[in-house]
C-alpha cells in the first residue's frame, strides 16, 4: 500500500526545514578539537567538557529547556531548542548557524548511517545523513504521519523504516515501510507507544503501555506485559545482545510513579521479564544506560549504579556514584542522569553540581568534576558506529 502522507524533500528544495544555514559551520582555526566532547545541559546553557579529562571547554549561554541528543558523527549534537534542532559543534565548542527546524521537536533517532528528527508538533520526519549533517546543503529526506503526535521513527540499515502511530490524543502503534517507501506492516497493538531502541542492530524494540512492540524482517511482534496496564516507556538497547532494558511503571493514575521494577526484554524468545530492584529503591527515565559489554545499568535513588546481566537479570556488581536522591516532580528538573557512551560511562549529580566517570569493569567511581551550574542533562558525540 503506497504512503499518501509521504512527502520527499529534495536536496535543492530544503528551505522548509532548513534554516539559517547559510554556509553551515565556521571552524575555529585557533580552537584545537575537544577529545570526545560531553555535553551538559544547564538552566541558561550548555557546558561542553573534555570527555577524557572532565576540562569544562567551552560554555554556551542559550535560553529556555535545552535537550541533546548526538546528531550521529563524532563532531557534533543536536540541541532541541523552541526553532526546532540546532547543531553544536561540540568538538569546537560553539553553536552552528544550522537549525533543522522543526515545530515541537521531539526524538532524535541515531542508527547506522542515519539520523532522524520527529517534530511532535507536525508530524514531519527529517531523515539525515551523519557524515555531512554539518554541510552547507546537507542531504536530507522527508516523511510525515497523517496526523501530528509525541513520536518517533527509524531507519534501519537496509533502507527500510518504521514510525509511530497516533494523533494528538493517544498514540496506538507503529507503520513500516520498505526502502521505497511502501507499507509492508501495521500493528496497533502498542497504546502510548513512547521509546525505542535497536537490539542486535537489526530488531527495533518499541514501548508500550501493555508491554513492548518489536519490529524485524518485515514484520511486528507484540511482548505483553504481565499487567494489565504495564508501561514501558524508556529502552535502552546494545548492539552485541538481543535483551533491551527498559523501565515499567504499572499506575495508570499516578502524576509520578516511582517504580522499582525493571524490564528485560529477550527479541530473541519474545519475552519481557521483570527484576526488582533493592526494596526501596526507584529510578528514573534518565537513570537507564547500557554498559561496554551490553550490561544494563539503573542509576538507583539509593545513589548506587547497579550493573545487571541482561540474561539472567541478576545485579552483578552495585557501585556508590552519589548521594541518595529523590526524583523532583516535575520532569524537566535536574536529577541525577547516565550517559553511557562505549567503555565511558559519565553520572550527574545536581545536588553536588558535579559529573562523575564510572568505571564500569573496575566497579569504582574515577575521575569528578564540580561545575558552576547545576547539570541537567547529558549527551555528546557517538560516532557513527552504534
Amino acid at each position: 500500500m503506497p504512503n499518501s502522507s509521504k512527502a520527499l524533500v529534495l536536496a535543492g528544495a530544503l528551505a522548509a526545514a532548513l534554516t539559517g544555514c547559510g554556509g553551515g559551520e565556521t571552524p575555529s582555526a585557533a580552537r584545537e578539537p575537544i577529545p570526545d566532547p560531553l555535553v551538559v545541559t544547564y538552566d541558561g546553557g550548555l557546558y561542553v567538557l573534555d570527555g577524557n579529562s572532565l576540562q569544562v571547554k567551552a560554555d554556551v549561554p542559550m535560553d529556555g529547556f535545552l535537550r541533546v541528543n548526538p546528531a550521529g558523527d563524532d563532531s557534533h549534537v543536536l540541541v532541541s531548542t523552541g526553532e526546532g534542532f540546532r547543531l553544536l559543534d561540540a568538538s569546537a565548542g560553539e553553536l552552528t548557524d544550522t537549525t533543522f527546524a522543526a515545530e515541537e521537536p521531539g526524538h532524535v533517532v541515531t542508527h547506522g548511517e542515519h539520523t532522524v528528527l520527529f517534530a511532535d508538533g507536525t508530524g514531519e520526519i527529517t531523515v539525515l545523513n551523519p557524515h555531512d549533517i554539518a554541510a552547507a546543503a546537507p542531504r536530507m529526506r522527508g516523511m510525515k504521519t497523517p496526523e501530528p503526535h509525541h513520536g518517533v521513527a527509524v531507519v534501519l540499515d537496509d533502507g527500510s523504516w518504521v514510525r509511530s502511530e497516533g494523533n494528538p490524543d493517544e498514540r496506538s502503534g507503529a507503520v513500516a515501510f520498505d526502502a521505497s517507501d511502501r507499507e509492508i506492516a501495521r500493528s496497533a497493538e502498542c497504546p502510548g507507544i513512547h521509546g525505542e531502541t535497536v537490539v542486535e542492530s537489526t530488531t527495533i524494540v518499541f514501548g508500550c503501555e501493555n508491554g513492548v512492540l518489536t519490529y524485524a524482517d518485515g514484520a511486528f511482534t507484540k511482548i505483553g506485559a504481565p499487567d494489565a496496564y504495564g508501561r514501558v516507556g524508556t529502552v535502552r538497547g546494545h548492539q552485541d545482545s538481543p535483551v533491551a532494558l527498559g523501565d515499567y511503571k504499572v499506575d495508570p493514575d499516578a502524576e509520578l510513579e516511582r517504580p522499582n521494577r525493571f524490564a528485560l526484554v529477550d527479541t530473541s524468545t519474545d519475552q519481557l521479564r521483570l527484576v526488582a530492584l533493592p526494596q526501596s529503591v526507584s529510578y528514573s527515565f534518565r537513570s537507564l544506560a547500557r554498559g561496554p559489554h551490553a550490561e544494563g545499568l539503573i542509576l538507583g535513588t539509593d545513589g548506587n549504579l547497579h550493573v545487571i546481566d541482561p540474561v539472567s537479570g541478576r545485579t552483578v556488581k552495585t557501585i556508590a556514584v552519589v548521594e541518595p536522591w529523590t526524583e523532583p516532580d516535575d520532569w524537566q528538573q535536574p536529577r541525577p542522569s547516565v550517559f553511557a557512551r562505549g567503555h565511558d560511562v559519565f553520572v550527574s549529580d545536581p545536588a553536588t553540581r558535579q559529573i562523575h566517570v564510572v568505571d564500569i569493569e573496575s566497579g569504582t567511581k574515577g575521575a569528578s568534576v564540580t561545575l558552576e551550574q547545576a547539570p541537567n542533562e547529558l549527551g555528546g558525540t557517538v560516532g557513527h558506529a552504534h
